[in-house]
């Protein structure tokens, strides 16, 4: 057995043995449920019914697990990786969730087991702030009653795609397995303030700008340490008893020369589909099957339509992500349709299927290129903790953009199984 696979089943042995009489302390404010009941859920509800009764420490993991049976091909002259229909490295997360105060409430996340690293390290964390009772009772009480604050080290609120994502291990809010081609994620230092009241959704935010931080300018790559900025508006309501409509449009904007790369890039744990398209014989990119513009100075818009009526879900994205005068103006452009069925008692099982194309070109001169993909597939929540999923994938690649690469050509299909545990 695997060093890291070994660490992987100790930390879960040392959470239920040392960890159990704190994992059973599950009410914490303002909090989304780590398991089914936390699908469909995106900013935090400022209706919160939990009253704060003390200091609270919850303790929870994620772990996850893939068969893949993948087979790709390129039309290029490149001999690509071999793939054989096996298991894929299994994934962990360890959560904290600390309730510190009345409104007052942390969170931590460690990837104990990822593709990119077999070691643990902190992915990030953050504080929220949904009152001010911890400084005086009833500080600003109207306007907190609307109001969160969330500030830390970790993903910030771009899109509403970054809700139904796998981060890591935690595979349990997507119906799929892999997330989507241009995948909307970085964890850096920000600030953000959120408004929730009548169905209004109202984010504005600020990042540094940076995956790895430091304080000094790296001249290698004349980054200059610009700020991001990014913001969210938007309307989400639960209509009548059968149908909830929400739509939101996100930006996110930075003209200096530091953050291009990391927001379709900051994902350190790595995609799903492993090895695909990958040269024999060169490093296996842990971020295969995805697509990062990689734009120095980039204008990001995402539009997100959700609509639930009874078992039907509708999830889409618009987005288009715009390089400066550094990038040769280059434009990328994703669209994506995701339709769910979930059925059953407590809508333990799901159909459905998920579109998703990337299009654009690197620089206003260059040549077009075009990445698309097709999931079908379902799963079954044997609890509200464990899900299994099923689903067939196939990607495919053209433009004149990829001429005379190792993606001419190309594309990747199969079969691949997911399970999953969340608590």
């Amino acid at each position: 057995m695997k060093n890291s696979t070994k660490q992987i089943l100790f930390a879960f042995i040392a959470l239920f043995l040392l960890g159990g009489p704190l994992m059973a302390q599950n009410s914490l404010q303002y909090w989304r449920p780590n398991n089914q009941d936390g699908l469909n859920v995106f900013e935090d509800s400022k209706s919160d019914t939990v009253k704060f009764d003390g200091f609270k420490v919850r303790v929870g993991g994620d772990f996850a697990l893939q068969f893949q049976g993948l087979d790709h091909s390129t039309a290029s002259t490149d001999t690509l990786y071999e793939l054989v229909s096996n298991l894929n490295l299994p994934t962990a997360n360890l959560n904290l969730d600390v309730q510190l105060a009345d409104g007052l409430r942390m969170h931590l996340r460690t990837y104990l087991s990822s593709r990119h690293h077999t070691e643990a390290y902190v992915k990030g964390g953050y504080i929220q702030m949904d009152n001010l009772n911890f400084l005086h009772d009833g500080l600003l009480e109207g306007l907190m009653n609307v109001t969160s604050i969330r500030i830390g080290m970790d993903e910030f609120n771009y899109g509403d795609a970054h809700y139904r994502r796998t981060d890591n291990a935690r595979a349990i809010y997507n119906p799929f397995v892999g997330n989507y081609i241009m995948d909307a994620f970085s964890t850096e230092a920000f600030g953000e303030v959120t408004v929730l009241t009548k169905g209004f959704v109202g984010v504005i935010g600020v990042t540094n700008g940076k995956l790895n931080q430091n304080v000094t300018v790296n001249t290698r790559y004349n980054h200059d340490n610009a700020l991001s900025f990014y913001g969210k508006l938007g309307y989400d309501n639960q209509l009548s008893h059968d149908l909830r409509l929400r739509l939101t449009g996100s930006w996110y904007l930075n003209q200096g020369l530091s953050t291009g790369t990391y927001l379709y890039g900051g994902d350190r744990s790595g995609a799903r589909y492993y090895s695909v398209m990958v040269v024999d014989g060169e490093a296996d990119a842990f971020t295969s099957g995805r697509f990062n513009p990689g734009f120095k100075q980039i204008t990001a818009i995402q539009i997100n339509p959700f609509i639930k009526f009874k078992g039907l879900e509708v999830f889409g994205i618009y987005e288009m992500a715009k390089g400066g005068e550094a990038d040769g103006n280059g434009s990328f452009t994703q669209l994506a349709a995701e339709a769910l069925y979930r059925f059953g008692g407590s809508e333990q099982f799901y159909v459905g299927g998920r579109y998703n194309q990337v299009s654009g070109k690197q620089t206003d001169a260059a040549e077009s290129l075009s990445i698309n993909r097709v999931n079908v597939g379902g799963g079954w929540f044997l609890t509200k903790n464990i899900v299994a999923k099923a689903e067939y994938v196939q990607q495919n690649y053209s433009g004149d953009g990829y001429t005379g690469t190792t993606f001419e050509g190309g594309k990747f299909n199969g079969v691949m199984l997911e399970a999953a545990i969340s608590f």
